[in-house]
């Protein structure tokens, strides 16, 4: 699998609100700007989901984050985000890769986690920003 070294956060990893069991995890990651995605956000409960959707006009607000060289970072966030990379239809997430584009105009790739169920019954964010998180 490819590996970026970029995570989009748009919601419940981010530092300041980052449960205790994942925080540790969330600190060794490098904040690198605020950027958006193109698709959709939805208020899943107590997190939200975001649904890509790369010709969408409708943008994702959050932040990219540098990831450290030690991969255990990650793996630890996967397993938060109950994503199985051996089996990813099984996963309450994915971890994909989506182009991301900063405030500053540039454009990276990066991992960012899609909600894999159906958001269809879930209550849509309009305004594209989890507030809990970006508050």
């Amino acid at each position: 699998m490819e590996m970026s070294e970029y995570l989009f956060i748009y919601g419940t990893l981010s530092p300041e609100i980052a449960p205790k069991e994942i925080a540790a995890a969330v600190r060794k990651l490098r904040f690198v700007g605020n950027g958006f995605v193109r698709g959709r956000l939805y208020d899943l409960g107590k997190y939200p989901g975001i649904k890509l959707e790369a010709a969408s006009r409708t943008k994702v607000r959050g932040r990219v984050y540098r990831l450290p060289e030690n991969r255990k970072a990650i793996e630890s966030i996967d397993a938060f985000e109950e994503y199985y990379p051996n089996k990813p239809d099984a996963s309450l997430y994915k971890r994909r890769l989506a182009q991301v584009e900063l405030e500053s105009g540039e454009k990276v790739r990066s991992w960012i986690y899609e909600y894999n169920g159906s958001a269809s019954p879930k209550t849509l964010i309009k305004s594209g920003v989890y507030s809990k998180a970006l508050a």
